[in-house]
């Protein structure tokens, strides 16, 4: 059974009760109607659910969640994926700024563009490595502070800037992939471009046949291009910005 819920008019604290109070109930399936702005959907939700959002959702949508895949039909606010654990986070739409935000566990996809600083301070834990796909664009900081994972830039479109400066401020973990080549004056401090071969070719291949499959996107383009491959040029990347008596 699919259930329903009308979030017009809704503020954020009853909508998540009433969602909450559907996952106690061993609900499977939850459609929210009419979402404009509601902040931390599916906050904290841990177990296997399909929640489908018709709308924008406002900031910390799936902050903290373990579990549950999301599905927004509309554009997401900022920091969808915030410090998530796990689950599937998947944006018919842009995303604003500081999408996957801490994320150390779980997928992000996001269709079209993101805002600045897509990634900050993503991490490893125990087994889990977190994954971040952009469909589009991104701007300025993409993986700022990063300690692991990996961000996806697939760049689809062939006109404006994909990428913008910034690129890794501060990374000592994860990698970031971005489809094509990039000017490396784009690249912050502690950030440089790593070989890219057929082993990294296919650590990134099921993410993007996952985001094709979630999006309806041919795929063999995606596959058989050339990537950026960026990482941390050391584990201490402002160790030269310190200095001792």
């Amino acid at each position: 059974m699919v259930v329903h819920i009308d979030a017009a008019d809704l503020h954020y604290t009853p909508l998540n009760k009433q969602i909450r109070a559907a996952v106690r109930d061993g609900e499977k399936e939850i459609v929210i109607d009419h979402v404009l702005g509601q902040r931390f959907i599916a906050d904290g939700l841990v177990g296997e659910v399909t929640i489908t959002v018709n709308g924008v959702p406002g900031g910390d949508l799936g902050m903290l969640m373990r579990g549950p895949t999301l599905v927004v039909h509309g554009n997401a606010d900022h920091a969808p994926g915030n410090t998530m654990d796990g689950g599937t986070i998947i944006v018919h739409g842009s995303a604003g700024d500081a999408v996957a935000h801490s994320m150390r566990g779980g997928k992000v996809f996001v269709r079209d563009d993101i805002g600045y600083r897509g990634g900050i301070h993503m991490k490893e834990y125990e087994e889990k490595r977190p994954c971040l796909v952009v469909g589009g664009s991104a701007r300025s900081y993409l993986g700022e502070y990063m300690a692991g994972g990996i961000v996806l830039v697939l760049r689809q479109g062939e006109t404006g800037p994909f990428v913008e400066r910034g690129i890794a401020s501060g990374i000592h973990g994860g990698e970031i992939y971005i489809r094509g080549e990039i000017d490396e004056d784009c690249l912050a401090i502690g950030a440089k471009v790593l070989p890219f071969d057929e082993e990294h070719r296919a650590q990134i291949r099921p993410l993007i046949e996952e985001f094709c499959r979630h999006f309806g996107v041919e795929a063999a383009p995606l596959l058989g291009a050339d990537y950026t491959r960026i990482g941390p040029a050391s584990a201490r990347p402002f160790a030269g910005k310190y200095t001792w008596e």
